[in-house]
Parts: structure tokens; C-alpha cells; sequence
């Protein structure tokens, strides 16, 4: 859904905790488009890595409006949503580019490609596998979404190819 002709505009709602999923479905029902882009994350959970889609911004979904034909305030009432995000009296736009950027880095499904911003020097974290959590540096980046990482295993360095959809740009300055 486009910003600006049709008076449509993309505002920020805030959700009930771990409510994503009934929001999204509740909306949609109402008629409202959403974007809520998600993000692979892999986490440790009893000694076992899990792969799993989380929202890249937790507790919030992207909802389009056009505010010329009213109707906001459904949002606010819609099961798993707490409200939409204001400034005043009147719920606040999100930049039009914000969101066209966020679309444009994400697949049809909403699913952020990280791997759009990688290039050789930048420290990585690895997303997923028997690495995933260690920082590591990119070597090269290959047209067919390999990733040349160099990585310290036991004091010796090591060079390691990984799909770029499993990397992270890391946080911080983390030496190896």
C-alpha cells in the first residue's frame, strides 16, 4: 500500500505483549493493511539452538489509514492492540520513507534480508548454526549470497563460508 495519493499514510500501533499474531489477523479482518517486519533470531534454549521469526520492532505494528475517511479509533478498540501511537490528539503519521526503506528490505513475507547492508571489513554475528552468537568479520561477499566470514576458534583464525541470511551486522566493537 502506497502513501499519498489515495490519502492512505502508515501509522504506528502499540500492542498488547505477545500479541502480534491476534493484532495482525484482528486488523486485517477489519480491513486494515499492516507490515510488521519480522527477523530470524537464533536463541539458546535448554542447551539447544531454536531458530525463530520475531518482530524486528517488538510490541508495535505498522497499520495504514487513511484518517480522511475516519475509522482510526477501531484500531484502538481491535483485540491486541493497545493504541495507536500519538502526539497529540490525533495519532502520528510515520514517515513515508521510513516504511518504504523497511518494505524494501524485506521479502514478500516481511522477513528482513540483513544481508542487503554487508560488505567485506564489517563485523558480523552469526544468526544461526553451531557458530550462531560468535562475532566474526566478512571477507568477501559473493553475488549468490555467500559470505566469506574469518572467525578466532581456538586461538587459530579460520576462514568460513555462511548463507548472508545468517549473519547480523554486530553491535558493538567486540573483538574476536
Amino acid at each position: 500500500m502506497s502513501d499519498g495519493l489515495d490519502g492512505t499514510k502508515w501509522f504506528l500501533a502499540q500492542l498488547k505483549p505477545n500479541s502480534y499474531r491476534i493484532a495482525k489477523r484482528n486488523l486485517a479482518q477489519q480491513g486494515f493493511a499492516t507490515f510488521l517486519p519480522m527477523i530470524e533470531e537464533t536463541r539458546r534454549l535448554r542447551g539447544v539452538f531454536v531458530t525463530q521469526l520475531r518482530p524486528l520492532f517488538p510490541g508495535y505494528i505498522f497499520v495504514a489509514l487513511d484518517m480522511r475517511q475516519g475509522g482510526w479509533r477501531s484500531v484502538n478498540s481491535t483485540i491486541g492492540v493497545t493504541r495507536l501511537v500519538s502526539l497529540g490528539p490525533r495519532p502520528t503519521e510515520v514517515p513515508a520513507g521510513l516504511i518504504q526503506q523497511l518494505q524494501l528490505s524485506c521479502d514478500p513475507s516481511g522477513k528482513l534480508q540483513t544481508y542487503a547492508r554487508l560488505a567485506p571489513g564489517d563485523m558480523v554475528t552469526l544468526r544461526s548454526g553451531p557458530f550462531a552468537e560468535l562475532v566474526a568479520t566478512i571477507e568477501s561477499v559473493a553475488p549468490d549470497q555467500r559470505v566469506w566470514v574469518l572467525m578466532e576458534i581456538m586461538g587459530a583464525p579460520m576462514r568460513v563460508t555462511v548463507r548472508a541470511e545468517n549473519l547480523q551486522k554486530a553491535h558493538s566493537a567486540a573483538s574476536m
